[in-house]
């Protein structure tokens, strides 16, 4: 199966890819003229064949493509947004990239009361390495496009910086037909039993931190539609939740 990688823009029948991604495919592929890959601009996939590979001190990592045949595509109709917090940066980084295998949509960075302070302080200069996991795992999946990372701008400094949102903030402005926020409250639905009045296919599903959300953030949630559910009565990590409540998303309003 060939491999998949993203590109700004076409131009007319040819295409050029630059940085990381062109450094990737001229040292660790070794790609050479005449090999074959597709290449994706969020809108369209196009079969191309690598015309040439070239590196330089001034200018980087070059490969340019001939286009040779456009690919019939399109994204799943289920659109996804996770509404996560932040947890330890390896097994959130983790959750990225098995939500964008799982077909999500947009994630949405919560910064909850319960999110360890250090973890967001770091937010502004791991935006960066986040933006490059999500578009990494959805050329290895072979997606479309990849999801779209929300953060907040924070205008304390200028509105230069990234920091997480507020979940009553993001509850707020959530417009899914399905929205859901795990809890481990004994009164909180099945998961299965919450999605069985749901038809449309959107959704947002909110995972808390591990500590869980506090008696205000879930008040928060409810007032902006969301329902509470469960995954069972095992207390499960944050990585794990994901994995489950997206697949069980998947497999109820997806196609």
């Amino acid at each position: 199966m060939r491999r998949r990688f993203f590109t700004d823009r076409f131009e007319s029948d040819s295409a050029i890819l630059r940085g990381d991604t062109a450094e990737h495919l001229g040292r660790v592929l070794r790609a050479e003229p005449g090999q074959l890959y597709e290449l994706s601009d969020g809108e369209r996939v196009w079969l191309a064949r690598v015309d040439k590979v070239s590196s330089s001190k001034r200018s980087g990592s070059q490969v340019e493509f001939t286009l040779m045949e456009e690919i019939e595509e399109r994204e799943a109709a289920l659109r996804i947004q996770l509404l996560i917090s932040l947890v330890k940066f390896d097994r959130f980084e983790w959750c990225l990239e098995k939500a964008t295998e799982l077909g999500v949509s947009e994630i949405v960075v919560l910064a909850a009361a319960r999110t360890d302070k250090p973890l967001l302080a770091a937010v502004p200069k791991r935006r960066a390495r986040w933006e490059k996991i999500l578009v990494e795992s959805a050329q290895q999946c072979r997606r479309l496009r990849p999801p779209i990372l929300r953060t907040a701008l924070d205008t304390a400094r200028g509105g230069k910086l990234s920091s997480a949102i507020r979940p009553e903030d993001a509850f707020a402005q959530a417009s899914a037909a399905c929205k859901l926020v795990l809890s481990e409250r004994r009164d909180a639905k099945l998961m299965r039993d919450a999605l069985s009045v749901y038809a449309e296919p959107s959704a947002s599903l909110a995972i808390g931190p591990e500590g869980g959300w506090t008696d205000d953030e879930l008040a928060a949630a409810r007032a902006a539609d969301f329902v509470e559910a469960s995954l069972g009565q095992n207390i499960l990590r944050t990585e794990t939740a994901v994995v489950a409540g997206l697949a069980i998303l998947g497999f109820t309003l997806g196609e």
